[in-house]
């Protein structure tokens, strides 16, 4: 088997208390979590800024939960999709925005409540197999 390195796996959720379930349950996987509160109310993202993001650079699957009625959090949606066109991307969202924002979320991984540890293992599966044929 070839001997591939794991790469990081950006995350922005509402976590617990200390973030400990996901970032507990990829570390052990092998995927190395690197946390993401994302822009502040009044502050712009960076990648949308133009300035780059190490972070996001860095990162080989991007799981985050962002409020999709917020414009600035649809444009980061489809900068994470232009800039990481063969990256794993997950996004929790609300039940009626899978609807409200179909072709938006199309080809992204789509979670209606909190990934479990099974979601997260399949989604650590599509990193794996994203790195192994880049």
């Amino acid at each position: 088997m070839d001997d591939v390195s794991q790469g990081s796996v950006l995350v922005d959720l509402e976590v617990d208390e200390d973030g400990e379930f996901e970032v507990s349950f990829l570390t052990k996987v092998g995927h190395p979590v690197v946390l993401c509160h994302g822009p502040g109310e009044h502050s712009l993202c960076p990648l949308l800024a133009g300035q780059g993001c190490v972070k996001f650079d860095e990162a080989h699957g991007i799981v985050f939960e962002l409020d999709l009625d917020r414009p600035q959090h649809r444009a980061i949606v489809e900068k994470y999709r232009d800039l990481a066109a063969d990256m794993p991307i997950g996004v929790v969202v609300q039940a009626e925005q899978v609807e409200r924002y179909v072709g938006l979320l199309a080809d992204l991984e789509v979670w209606t409540r909190r990934p479990t540890a099974a979601d997260l293992d399949g989604f650590a599966a599509e990193v794996e197999a994203a790195d192994r044929f880049s």
